[in-house]
């Protein structure tokens, strides 16, 4: 059987794992020779370490949490309304963004009890929300619940992304399966064409607070022009100046370490400051969070 064939039977058989059916489309990526193709492949057995997600990867979700009060009151299990998040923040908890590799989403849904899945709110946003969403209650616990259909549906899209995309190949070439490396049976513009229609369409830049925020930061041109830009938002809050100055400090210490390993204990003193003061100084510098990230990654 060759091996296009071998990819489409895989696919449409749901016993067929999907990273088995991924490593058989990665010969399939080395005998056509295309880079973009090899690395959705990539992608999706290693995991996403960037922010340019498929949407089948970007999930709805919504949020609840424990609750406490005075007197013994509590709350269990209650919805979290995203009102009371601010704005730029929001988006953040609406969605739940899967940058595992497919293998560790395929074990989280056979490993899943009760149909749905918890993904814990990071402690700095909790201790900053605490009392800010049920009056006279604390937040003990707060976590995104994420559906299993959902998680099956994001597996789903794997498969008929690749059986779309070995049918139209087969189409072309019905040999390209066993071509040498490297050889392109199909010319690469056609691949390329290929690959945008049943793959690379569904591809988001993710701004994991706010909408605007790949458009803030993305036009900079160099690490150096980030921090720039970064001191002199800060420089221009209206706040505590002692603050101010030490989240100055801590920028300069991050520009001066990018590319070293001490780089992330300055990024992790940053971003614990940001929660102590999120309240004030979050607004101005979320914008700037997704591209500090990625100097760390």
């Amino acid at each position: 059987m060759s091996l296009l064939r071998e990819i489409q039977d895989s696919a449409v058989d749901s016993n067929t794992g999907i990273p088995v059916l991924l490593r058989k489309c990665k010969l399939l990526a080395a005998r056509l020779g295309n880079k973009e193709f090899k690395k959705w492949i990539e992608n999706e057995l290693n995991g996403y370490d960037d922010n340019n997600l498929p949407d089948y990867r970007i999930l709805k979700v919504m949020s609840k949490g424990h609750f406490s009060g005075a007197f013994g009151r509590q709350l269990r299990n209650a919805d979290i309304p995203l009102n009371c998040i601010d704005s730029e923040f929001r988006e953040a908890f609406q969605y739940s963004y899967l940058r595992q590799s497919a293998a560790e989403i395929e074990s989280l849904i056979e490993n899943a009890s009760g149909g749905l899945l918890q993904e814990p709110w990071p402690s700095e946003f909790i201790a900053h929300y605490s009392e800010k969403i049920y009056e006279d209650m604390a937040c003990l616990q707060a976590w995104k619940v994420i559906s299993l259909p959902a998680l099956v549906s994001s597996l789903d899209a794997v498969r008929n992304s690749i059986l779309n995309f070995v049918l139209e190949i087969e189409g072309e070439s019905p040999d390209a399966g066993e071509a040498p490396i490297n050889s392109n049976p199909v010319p690469q513009e056609k691949v390329n064409q290929i690959f945008n229609t049943y793959i690379s369409g569904t591809v988001q830049n993710v701004a994991t607070g706010s909408s605007n925020v790949s458009q803030n930061v993305t036009n900079n041109t160099s690490n150096d022009q980030l921090f720039s830009d970064l001191l002199d938002a800060i420089k221009n809050i209206n706040a505590d100046k002692k603050a101010k100055d030490n989240f100055v400090e801590i920028v300069e210490n991050m520009r001066g370490a990018q590319g070293i390993e001490i780089f992330k204990e300055h990024y992790q003193r940053f971003m614990s400051l940001l929660s102590d003061h999120i309240q004030v100084f979050g607004p101005v510098i979320a914008p700037f969070l997704p591209a500090l990230a990625e100097i760390i990654s």
